[in-house]
């Protein structure tokens, strides 16, 4: 029982990460047509969006500090941060510590340029393309972002700590009565998860209940037919557009206390959350959001040592290998539209 809900609680970790990427894949996919290889790239701009603060907040510079003194006697040189000196030692701090949360503010509107920058100064010139050119010119689009990426913070990962009150582990044994540490649980994990739901909540409360997400879901279903109704639908898939990269990066921005952002994070992720579109069905949020869940739960249990020793590297293709069996038996994935992908 311990061994099953801890590999739960890791299939919804992954799940998450898996969901919000797929979820932003498939809101491109379903307003614009597009089958977009970058998008594993707005990911991984995000997780360094968090870096990026972390240095800026963590700037210092030297001072003599005459408290402390060398082995001859001489004043020390130390090096204070500027949030130290603006804000008092405490506070400034805090302030570094939390660093990854306030990422999140940093990074929207970044986001949100990056997504309308890079739908408008290169993906609407390929609407009306064969998917195979859209393929081959997002990946194009990935491994050039990659490039400067590695270029400026270079190829070895960067660590970003979780802020300290998260540090630790949650006790799920005393909470289900159970022995106390038997089954412990990292708790910015925890709290990815949470944000994970929160995020895919709001995007789903944003179709469902605004004007402009229900003129958006209209135009997803029947674009011609709102665009007769004088409704500039091409603008708002632009936006939309904008928010599926904002989403990617978010889920960046929290993902890099969990694995230490690098160059090539983006790829990891990209080729899996195809797959979780796929089998949700492609266009279909709610089929990308549970399959990324249901997906993540079942490479976690393939990872368990007992299912490894039976079946060697089954972890590694497990995910693989359920899609080929729903697209051979449901080629449209579970949640998918009758028609699509089933010519």
């Amino acid at each position: 029982m311990d061994a099953i809900i801890l590999q739960t609680l890791n299939g919804l970790d992954k799940g998450s990460a898996y969901a919000l990427i797929a979820l932003g894949l498939t809101l491109i996919f379903g307003t614009l047509g597009v089958v977009n290889f970058a998008h594993g790239a707005l990911f991984m701009i995000g997780a360094f969006c968090a870096v990026t603060l972390q240095r800026i907040l963590s700037l210092s510079h030297e001072v003599i500090d005459e408290s402390r003194k060398d082995f001859l006697g001489n004043p020390l040189k130390v090096d204070i941060p500027y949030m130290h000196e603006w804000l008092g030692p405490d506070l400034g701090q805090a302030v570094i510590n939390w660093s990854v949360p306030l990422a999140i503010l940093f990074s929207i509107p970044i986001m949100i340029a990056v997504g309308y920058a890079m739908e408008r100064g290169l993906i609407k010139h390929f609407y009306k393309r064969p998917h195979a050119d859209q393929i081959l010119v997002t990946f194009g689009l990935a491994i050039v972002l990659q490039e400067i990426i590695k270029y400026f913070f270079g190829a070895n990962p960067i660590p970003t700590p979780a802020p300290p009150a998260f540090n630790g582990s949650f006790d799920f044994g005393v909470l289900i009565g159970a022995d106390p540490f038997t089954i412990m649980y990292p708790y910015w994990r925890l709290v990815y998860f949470a944000f994970a739901m929160i995020l895919i909540a709001a995007v789903f409360a944003f179709l469902q209940f605004t004007t402009f997400g229900m003129v958006v879901r209209a135009g997803m279903a029947d674009r011609e037919t709102v665009g007769l109704l004088g409704i500039n639908i091409d603008k708002r898939f632009t936006v939309m557009f904008a928010i599926a990269a904002c989403v990617a990066g978010l889920a960046g921005v929290m993902y890099t206390p969990i694995n230490s952002p690098n160059y090539h994070m983006g790829m990891d992720f990209l080729v899996l959350s195809f797959v979780v579109v796929v089998v949700g069905g492609m266009g279909s949020l709610p089929g990308a959001v549970l399959a990324g869940f249901l997906l993540g739960i079942l490479e976690s249990f393939a990872s368990m040592a007992e299912v490894i020793d039976i079946i060697p590297g089954i972890n590694q293709i497990i995910i693989y290998l359920v899609a080929i069996v729903i697209l051979l038996t449901r080629p449209r994935g579970l949640m998918g539209r009758k028609g699509v992908m089933e010519e």
